[in-house]
């Protein structure tokens, strides 16, 4: 047993004894101390942590929370895949010995992440032409990507996002020294992909310049632009000498088929020939999972972006409803403005971000009657 000692100290004008063990850090700071760090400005707060623990507090039965950005099962739990149970006890079993991985991550979950990424015919897997680092899951992989490219880009150390883009992409592009600007992405008139206006604002944004692509499942809208689309705004990034930098995060989430929700990805690949992409699994596979599985899950969203645009209509509303399933993942963007978002809340208890973005993983078939009414009554 290790051995351990008496620390004393002082706090609040009070004496304290506590045993330390020799193995730890303890570390006091008091109260009428200065602090070197007094001047750091508080973070922003998180809007969804927000909703969270408004939705908590509610005492309304028919309480919903469209604010979570994880999968629900149709009773709104957290669901775990049966995969992921058998990886971990496939894992246990093994008895690992918990040895550092090499630098770069493991070698081999690096090469078969690229090959789901990628395909496993590509030519440049095959001709070892792909660097490949493991990072900590989405955020992780941004951050190491973007890294790179401050210290090694030849080109402008800018990179252009779409309008939105998921809120952690500007804070750790900035982090790294990169300058970030925007290029149009989505139109709120039609709740739909600004093609126009993206291909009008990329068509300006100067040579040797880095811009941001989300892969598939556009997150927070759920807007993705078509295959032809897509390769339309590969002509123009192949033309204009841009790098891309794709973030991945729900391959096969998407559609239902990773391959179909890779076409952007490998499209770029062969025709522009050089890219960046950060490939996540925590929001499709929870890390790891059966592709029949994800399918399932994709499935489920698919449903009921369907069931809630038919329940809408049911409700009289005459009102389009088309761009609920015309988008696609976890998200969706309502077109609801931030009054009706607050009667949304207040009157009816459904919880929501501010931009009247939803969580499709928060509807169930339980509650999507509900939730279509409460829709109608402060859109109507």
């Amino acid at each position: 047993m290790a051995r351990s000692s008496i620390c004393a100290f002082k706090l609040a004008d009070k004496f304290f004894k506590v045993n330390v063990d020799k193995n730890l850090a303890f570390y006091l700071t008091s109260r009428h101390s200065s602090s070197w760090f007094a001047d750091v400005p508080m973070g922003p707060p998180d809007a969804i942590l927000g909703v969270t623990e408004a939705f908590k507090k509610d005492t309304n039965v028919n309480k919903i929370n469209l604010g979570v950005g994880a999968y629900r099962d149709d009773q709104g739990k957290p669901y775990v895949l049966p995969s992921v149970k058998q990886a971990d006890e496939i894992v246990l079993n093994k008895n690992l010995d918990k040895e550092y991985a090499p630098i770069i991550g493991a070698p081999d979950f690096g090469k078969l992440a690229a090959q789901l990424a990628y395909g496993e015919d590509c030519p440049q897997l095959k001709d070892n032409l792909i660097s490949i680092v493991q990072g900590i899951s989405g955020t992780g992989s941004l951050r190491v990507g973007a890294a790179f490219l401050k210290n090694f880009f030849p080109g402008e150390k800018v990179i252009y996002v779409p309008t939105p883009t998921w809120g952690n992409h500007i804070p750790i592009c900035k982090h790294t020294g990169l300058e970030v600007k925007y290029y149009r992405y989505y139109d709120p008139t039609t709740c739909g992909f600004d093609f126009k206006g993206a291909l009008e604002d990329i068509n300006n944004i100067p040579s040797n310049s880095i811009i941001l692509l989300h892969a598939c499942a556009h997150n927070p809208t759920g807007v993705d632009p078509k295959p032809e689309q897509w390769k339309e705004l590969a002509a123009v990034v192949k033309q204009k000498k841009l790098y891309p930098f794709f973030d991945m995060a729900y391959q096969g989430f998407a559609s239902g088929n990773t391959t179909q929700d890779a076409f952007a990805v490998r499209y770029f690949l062969k025709e522009v020939g050089q890219l960046c992409l950060a490939q996540s699994f925590a929001k499709n596979m929870g890390l790891y999972g059966m592709l029949t599985e994800v399918k399932g899950m994709a499935d489920r969203i698919i449903s009921m972006r369907q069931s809630l645009k038919d329940n809408l209509q049911k409700e009289g509303s005459n009102k389009p409803w088309n761009h609920i399933t015309d988008q696609i993942g976890m998200f969706c963007y309502t077109g609801l403005n931030a009054t009706q978002v607050e009667k949304l809340i207040k009157e009816h208890s459904v919880y929501l971000t501010k931009d009247g973005r939803i969580s499709m993983a928060g509807v169930t078939s339980k509650n999507v009657g509900y939730l279509a009414k409460a829709i109608h009554a402060v859109t109507k």
